[in-house]
């Protein structure tokens, strides 16, 4: 378990510390398209690491969801651009809660984990 957990996890870290030392700056009429992708990434790592504690890990489906989900909203992004209507606050709603479920389940297996 401990070392499907950790391939996510060094992913984000690569990740944070890249966006951080390198001076990549995104055009404004790009930020919904980064900012979307962003969260269909962190939604997929926090969901890595969730199933590397229920111990149903793949990492088949983990690249696959990756950036399938990534292209998805982006998709959805263009598309919404097109006709002028903010369709990327659908992704960021399902992301978003995906998100901030699977950090819940991750902090109570902690907190269980460290109980026993």
């Amino acid at each position: 378990m401990v070392n499907n957990l950790i391939i996510p996890l060094i992913g984000l870290i690569i990740g944070v510390l890249l966006g951080i030392y390198l001076p990549i700056s995104i055009p404004v009429q790009y930020s919904s398209y980064m900012s979307v992708a962003i969260l269909a990434a962190l939604d997929s790592v926090f969901g890595g690491i969730r199933s590397s504690i229920e111990k149903t890990f793949n990492i088949e489906i983990f690249i696959s969801g990756f950036f399938g989900n990534a292209i998805l909203a982006a998709i959805l992004t263009y598309i919404g651009d097109q006709l002028g209507v903010p369709i990327f606050y659908a992704a960021i709603f399902a992301f978003g809660v995906r998100l901030f479920q699977n950090f819940a389940i991750i902090r109570r297996y902690i907190f269980s984990s460290h109980k026993n």
